[in-house]
């Protein structure tokens, strides 16, 4: 067993567009540290645990609303996770931390958001100016770093193969970079995503939408101030923003960040 004692632990899961987390109320640090890692991966393994894409943690911050810490289904700590925070602002409407405004802060520094209904929680992402070019791809970091690859036809993309190939290539081996694939049909982007940390494909990625909406907006100039729609697998999405010279900000993540249910884990029974 990874634990001797019997550890109860009470969990809630959230997911927005279909990107799921296992959250944990960490306040008062009951989540372990000893294993913490194996505890991590088995409580996101879809057979084995409970499944998820990642596992978040809401800890205290001085002087913010609370303190966002993420792990990718593979146990490490991750860099920022857009629907994973706006998740987390869901939760923290639901344990009455917040009501509509909130500020955090997370690894990639402090974010505001927008509490509305949890069919519309905004967040906003950090700064964009570096942006690396090239024939039909674009590499930038929105809080994590992403590959985006501009394609014709969605249907004929393999994305956990093609994204695991660009993801483990000697370029990007070393540290992992996350890869969308983009398809634009009339005024709405089509984004999938293969994740780095969880090693497959999501239904959707928060940082990988905006990363795709920022990419087509540089490369192929959409209208820099409106609203860009998503669609990703397992739902819609809205990213917005403002080109200001070589710099986006003002950058906002839209859609729903939605409970699906909670429960209490014995950590003691999650198997090897």
């Amino acid at each position: 067993m990874l634990l001797m004692a019997k550890v109860m632990l009470k969990f809630y899961k959230y997911q927005g567009a279909g990107n799921d987390f296992i959250i944990f109320d960490n306040r008062e640090g009951i989540f372990p540290l000893i294993n913490r890692q194996k505890i991590i991966t088995r409580l996101c393994d879809r057979r084995f645990g409970i499944g998820a894409d990642g596992v978040m943690l809401l800890e205290n911050a001085a002087g913010m609303d609370f303190n966002m810490i993420y792990f990718n289904a593979d146990g490490n700590e991750s860099s920022m996770c857009g629907n994973g925070g706006r998740c987390l602002v869901s939760f923290a409407n639901d344990l009455g931390i917040i009501q509509q405004n909130a500020a955090f802060n997370a690894i990639d520094g402090a974010h505001d958001a927008v509490y509305f209904s949890p069919q519309k929680v905004n967040l906003r992402m950090k700064d964009v100016s570096e942006i690396q070019k090239g024939n039909g791809f674009a590499v930038l970091d929105t809080g994590s770093p992403h590959y985006v690859r501009f394609v014709d036809d969605l249907s004929v993309v393999n994305v956990y193969e093609e994204g695991r190939q660009i993801r483990y290539s000697p370029e990007f081996a070393e540290n992992g970079i996350n890869v969308n694939f983009v398809h634009k049909t009339e005024d709405i982007l089509h984004v999938y995503t293969y994740e780095r940390g969880v090693e497959d494909e999501t239904l959707a990625c928060g940082t990988g939408v905006t990363a795709a909406a920022i990419a087509w907006n540089e490369v192929f100039g959409h209208k820099s101030e409106d609203s860009v729609p998503i669609m990703a697998k397992g739902g819609d999405l809205t990213v917005s923003f403002r080109k200001v010279g070589n710099t986006y900000t003002d950058i906002w993540l839209s859609g729903p960040a939605v409970k699906v249910f909670e429960g209490v884990i014995d950590l003691n029974h999650i198997p090897h």
